[in-house]
């Protein structure tokens, strides 16, 4: 089984960041080693107890990782995070989360995420979820002019 450490470190690899937001000792190891291989990229270091206090970030960056930090903060708290991050903070976020204290499929099912693998770190079960703004919302076959019910306004006024 793979663990939290490889699990990040492969998103990393695969989405080949030029900005990195990490939160929690395995994010920041696997951020500082990206780092380290590539010097041009820039990595954003959140405080576990207090993440939230980093926003709003300067720009949008391209991917954050957390681990160890939904843990330690309320559910309020760490709803707010994910939501700051999916909306105005990154483009892919890759979260490693302990199901037994308090996070479950449902709430990140409900802030767009989706359940990518269960991880063992030493023993301990841990379960990743991604979210990418490119590919949370698929596309619809009957979302297209063809099927709007006033044809030549598609595309000319939101409302």
């Amino acid at each position: 089984m793979t663990t939290s450490h490889q699990a990040l470190a492969r998103i990393v690899d695969t989405c080949q960041p030029n900005s990195l937001v990490v939160c929690g000792e395995t994010a920041g190891e696997v951020g500082q080693h990206w780092y380290k291989h590539h010097p041009s990229s820039t990595v954003i270091s959140m405080d576990v107890y207090a993440p939230n206090a980093a926003f709003p970030l300067a720009a949008t960056q391209d991917l954050a990782l957390v681990t160890g930090t939904l843990e330690n903060i309320s559910h309020e708290e760490g709803g707010i995070l994910l939501g700051h991050l999916r909306n105005y903070g990154t483009h892919q976020i890759a979260v490693v989360v302990d199901p037994e204290q308090g996070w479950d499929f449902k709430d990140f099912i409900g802030l767009g995420f989706r359940r990518q693998a269960e991880l063992d770190d030493d023993g301990i079960k841990r379960a990743l979820y991604t979210y990418n703004i490119d590919n949370y919302n698929h596309k619809r076959a009957w979302n297209n002019p063809k099927n709007w019910a006033n044809p030549e306004m598609w595309g000319k006024a939101w409302w």
